[in-house]
């Protein structure tokens, strides 16, 4: 599925679902009008009685009192706050005062008030079916075509969903949306935390000490509280591969590396301050998810997958098949990478079998030897020690001619003397990503996306965005997070107001 046409169907799914919702809101303000007039039915002869009652009363019958406390209670419970409701609970309460004379002139025109209200009612039942039944069309129209992409997006992934899913671990089909709900409290935790510490160190000058002190300290506790619900239920919450590739429907990114990296990737870094909750992997997961759902093979016996790319698991001892089978489904290869001789194995098999264009290479820091052994695999030396970045993590990105000459993009720090146009992208990026939460303006990601999406575009492959995608880790989960704690929110609402409708009456 091409990028515009995936677009062009999250468009129609995000706009049927939201009119789908309003449709049943007002479906169901409309049988809640439904039943109001039908508890109003009775209120001609609910009048009646009250009138006669009161006026039994006046002529001094103790006996009607109860009568017209009944009929008040009825009026109170069962019809809509109007002229029939008003009067009739007036004129209780001037019989309670012994203002019985003036408790008959209130219901004088009583009857005429009840057949207004009905009028009332009916018009607006009239009314909130026409305007429920208006949303209704045009919810199912898109339903159609809503379903059709959706069944279009995941049969051009078919194949390798096939392939991923018999390697898929079986879970339980209540595990991933309870500790989404989960997840949910723990980023809004999170980005309460968050605001209230920013809001202290940005406005603390201006506060009564107290006030300061509440906010920094609440924010600091909501922080820690939301960091340790999000640790402990995101994992649990995870895609798998075959999860990812059905939600997304464009075909993969498949990542290689040495299950000895793990460690490494699954490293915060302090750089990015308080709200650093997002690994190595995962930034660099958010960068390649511009071209494609990124899936990798999970270390055997994890208890949880890591966070980063959606996992699935291959057998220790037959591996190779799926390996060979998923690199020729992917649309691109990035393999980091190491020392182990399985990689090597991958590196030229990727060599041998896919086109010079698929395949990326992330080069680790601190390993003279795999320069060494990488131009043992190429037809050119490709004098990666002498190109290697500074990046702590990824010394460079390297891709291929093809005829498989190598191109070595260097990762590291970026110079700040750019264009003039440069700078004023770079303080206006600054200047958001400060106001979207209290990090630093680079993350550890941001140069080796950077180096990344020049590399890709040198080869043919251009994404504008992979870069910020990587940088705007933290605001974009935060912005999951909000969307998932509203989306629960009107969920909340709408299941409140259909036990309305269902209430007993």
């Amino acid at each position: 599925m091409s990028s515009r046409l995936r677009a062009l169907a999250r468009l129609i799914t995000a706009v049927a679902i939201v009119t789908a919702y309003v449709a049943l809101h007002l479906a169901i303000s409309a049988g809640l009008h439904l039943r109001a007039c039908d508890r109003f039915r009775d209120a001609p002869e609910r009048a009646a009685a009250f009138t006669a009652a009161l006026d039994r009363y006046a002529a001094g019958d103790v006996f009607a009192r109860p009568e017209i406390r009944a009929g008040d209670t009825w009026f109170k419970e069962n019809a809509p706050s109007g002229a029939s409701r008003s009067a009739v609970s007036s004129a209780t309460g001037d019989v309670e005062k012994g203002r019985v004379s003036l408790a008959r002139e209130r219901v004088a025109g009583l009857a005429s008030d009840v057949e207004r209200d009905r009028a009332r009612l009916d018009r607006k039942l009239g009314s909130s079916r026409a305007t429920a039944l208006y949303w209704t069309v045009p919810a199912a129209l898109l339903l159609g075509p809503a379903l059709r992409l959706r069944r279009r997006r995941r049969s051009g992934a078919a194949e390798i969903i096939s392939v991923v899913s018999r390697f898929a671990p079986r879970q339980p089909w209540w595990r991933r949306p309870v500790f989404l709900l989960a997840s949910g409290a723990g980023y809004a935790l999170f980005a309460g935390g968050v605001f209230a510490i920013s809001t202290a160190q940005r406005q603390g000058y201006k506060m009564p000490p107290m006030v300061f002190m509440l906010l920094l300290v609440g924010g600091l506790a909501a922080l820690g509280v939301g960091v340790l619900i999000l640790r402990y239920t995101r994992p649990r919450s995870a895609r798998g591969a075959a999860q990812a590739l059905l939600a997304d429907g464009r075909q993969p990114v498949l990542y290689l590396r040495s299950f000895a990296d793990d460690d490494t990737a699954a490293q915060v870094d302090d750089s990015m301050a308080y709200a650093g909750i997002h690994s190595r992997e995962e930034q660099l997961a958010g960068a390649l998810s511009t071209v494609g759902p990124v899936i990798t093979v999970g270390r055997p016996g994890e208890p949880l997958p890591q966070l980063g790319a959606a996992r699935f698991y291959l057998p220790l001892d037959n591996w190779q098949p799926a390996v060979l089978r998923l690199m020729e489904l992917s649309q691109l290869i990035v393999l980091r990478l190491g020392l182990g001789d399985g990689l090597w194995w991958e590196v030229q098999q990727a060599r041998a079998t896919q086109p010079a264009r698929k395949l990326v290479l992330l080069a680790p820091s601190g390993l003279p030897r795999v320069a060494e052994r990488l131009d043992e695999h190429l037809p050119t030396p490709s004098q990666l020690n002498k190109m290697a970045g500074s990046d702590p993590w990824t010394a460079a990105v390297i891709t291929f001619a093809p005829d498989w000459m190598p191109h070595v993009h260097p990762v590291g720090p970026v110079p700040s003397a750019k264009t003039s146009r440069g700078s004023l992208v770079r303080r206006g990026f600054r200047a958001m990503t400060a106001a979207l939460g209290p990090t630093n303006f680079v993350s550890p990601a941001y140069h080796l996306a950077r180096a990344m999406k020049a590399a890709l575009a040198s080869a043919g492959l251009r994404r504008r965005t992979m870069a910020w995608r990587a940088n705007l880790a933290v605001q974009t989960s935060l912005g999951k997070g909000s969307a998932l704690v509203t989306a629960l929110a009107l969920l909340a609402f709408l299941v409140f107001r259909a036990l309305e409708l269902f209430a007993p009456r």
